[in-house]
């Protein structure tokens, strides 16, 4: 799946160019690409774009949600006046629409479209109300997003998990949404700790650095667009920078660290690829 800030870049370049779009027709190529009743969404209006954790939240006029889970090859793709391509970037971003890959579009009544391509057809497009929307599976479980949570909340979420590693915990989603593997890894180097600590070797200064790690890491990532992960790309169809100029430790290894000169490592925690330095995180 995405991080959060590429999907958050997504979402915002939705809102530039479909924003109280009238949706005209909707065509469905590939069943399990959509869930609900289409007759809920088509003369509807799109009147907001939000987000949760890693899912895109549309909101229509009659006050039905659309949420849009893009998973591991999920695209969007809008053509109008302007083209822009969100999400998987293979050939899907170029190809004419509908595509070999299009699951699903929309036909706004001002002439242009919007496109939901998945090569894989892991993701999913979701119809629901309100209820519908509080009581959905994964977005019910979800945790508070990182600048959502105070410094307090964020060291007794740890205390829960004592014996767990820090990394673990900082990745479930029901603990604090939206972080993954990159500002997992980002975060701890710049709160000078260990990915694979346990919870309880922390001290609160130290998981006080770590919350606000988290939360400046994702936003300089947001601000740039998103990072250069092969998988997923800026609303615009250009890669994010956030990689290239902000990252300390992530696809770093065998490089010097920034910050004391020592090597950057690899290794496997919490069942993921971890980066760190090895003179600045004890």
């Amino acid at each position: 799946m995405p991080e959060l800030p590429e999907v958050e870049t997504i979402r915002r370049g939705l809102d530039k160019f479909i924003l109280h779009k009238r949706i005209k027709n909707v065509t469905i190529l590939c069943d399990k690409s959509f869930r609900g009743d289409k007759k809920l969404v088509v003369n509807q209006k799109i009147k907001k774009i939000d987000r949760r954790g890693k899912a895109l939240l549309i909101n229509l006029s009659n006050d039905m949600w659309m949420m849009v889970h893009l998973r591991m090859t999920g695209q969007m793709i809008f053509e109008g006046g302007e083209k822009f391509a969100a999400g998987h970037p293979d050939g899907g971003f170029t190809e004419q629409m509908p595509g070999r890959h299009t699951r699903v579009y929309f036909d706004f009544d001002d002439g242009t479209h919007l496109y939901f391509n998945d090569q894989r057809k892991f993701g999913f497009i979701a119809v629901m109300d309100e209820l519908g929307l509080k009581e959905d599976k994964f977005l019910s479980k979800l945790g508070p997003e990182p600048w959502n949570m105070s410094e307090d909340d964020f060291w007794n979420m740890l205390q829960r998990h004592k014996a767990a590693p820090i990394k673990a915990v900082i990745l479930d989603q029901s603990n604090i949404a939206g972080v993954g593997n990159i500002y997992a890894d980002e975060g701890c180097f710049y709160a000078r700790i260990l990915p694979w600590r346990r919870c309880d070797s922390l001290d609160k200064e130290e998981a006080d650095l770590l919350l606000e790690g988290l939360c400046k890491v994702m936003q300089a990532s947001i601000d740039s667009g998103g990072s250069t992960m092969k998988d997923y790309v800026r609303a615009d169809g250009t890669k994010g920078s956030y990689l290239e100029k902000f990252a300390q430790v992530f696809r770093r290894e065998g490089l010097e660290c920034r910050r004391c000169g020592a090597m950057i490592e690899k290794t496997r925690a919490a069942g993921r690829g971890t980066h760190y330095c090895k003179g600045c995180q004890k």
